[in-house]
């Protein structure tokens, strides 16, 4: 009897579900609104409990500074125009190796992925290499690249290069091989197998590895810029620590996980549009 008078007027049972999905979102906005308001609040909270620490003595105010010096180094920085040229420069060098090191990754994944024998030939080299510190081999980029933007660059690459290949290559290999043998059942070839298959499954990891490049992008560049860099954020941190003004390290540090923040909410935008269109 209830389902005859849905059927007969389906007006109620649309009215119904429109209710619901917007009690869902109202619920959804509601939790992101109390993420967002714990998120602050604690921020908040480490910069009250870093101000009262340094003034009361509980910290070493010459090694840790506190927040109202830091921000103050920051915005002198800023206004007489000095911060610029750092921040550019390290920005341009991570964004350079954050894409090179996605592409250059993705496409060596692919690569092995399409040969077999290659990959049973790479894997162990993959892995040895990408256990050596990075920080080691950082000389051997300066001498073969020069003391510049290249050899910071290429520090970077060293780092997001092989972790790019071997998480998404793993996707590529976790794929439901049932679905690998349909398409296979119907003739496709390596290529169509790929681009129908493979593919599309491993697509929200290759979106997904953007974010972890992010963070590997900053390692790499602030790591090349304490070996040789004459410009940049890692090259304030240094200097910093020459001169003893580790107001300068602190703010260096603040300015470079908020920029680096605000790139990994620019990676995760990009993403929740990629992912929408598949």
């Amino acid at each position: 009897m209830k389902s005859d008078e849905v059927n007969e007027n389906p007006a109620p049972r649309e009215l119904w579900l429109q209710q619901k999905h917007l009690d869902y979102k109202k619920k959804k906005r509601h939790w992101r609104s109390r993420v967002m308001a714990v998120r602050g609040s604690l921020l908040i909270l480490f910069f009250l409990v870093w101000e009262a620490g340094a003034r009361l003595g509980w910290i070493d105010e010459l090694l840790f500074s506190y927040p109202t010096k830091v921000f103050r180094q920051i915005w002198e920085d800023m206004a007489s125009g000095s911060l610029w040229p750092h921040l550019g420069m390290t920005v341009g060098e991570t964004v350079v190796g954050f894409v090179l090191g996605t592409l250059l990754g993705t496409l060596l994944a692919v690569i092995i992925w399409w040969s077999p024998f290659l990959s049973a030939v790479l894997d162990p080299y993959m892995v040895v290499f990408n256990s050596m510190p990075k920080v080691a081999l950082g000389p051997i980029f300066i001498v073969m690249f020069g003391a510049g933007f290249t050899a910071i660059v290429v520090t970077t690459l060293s780092i997001t290069v092989i972790i790019t290949t071997l998480v998404v290559y793993n996707s590529f290999c976790s794929v439901d091989p049932n679905l690998v043998k349909v398409v296979r059942s119907f003739g496709a070839s390596r290529v169509q197998e790929f681009f129908k298959v493979i593919l599309p499954a491993s697509f929200p990891t290759v979106v997904s590895t953007l974010k972890v490049n992010v963070g590997m992008s900053w390692v790499g560049v602030i790591v090349g810029e304490f070996l040789v860099a004459k410009s940049g954020l890692g090259y304030l941190i240094i200097y910093g620590f020459q001169v003893f003004n580790f107001t300068l390290v602190m703010s260096s540090l603040l300015i470079i996980a908020a920029v680096a923040t605000a790139m990994y909410q620019l990676v995760v935008y990009v993403e929740k549009l990629l992912l929408s269109r598949i």
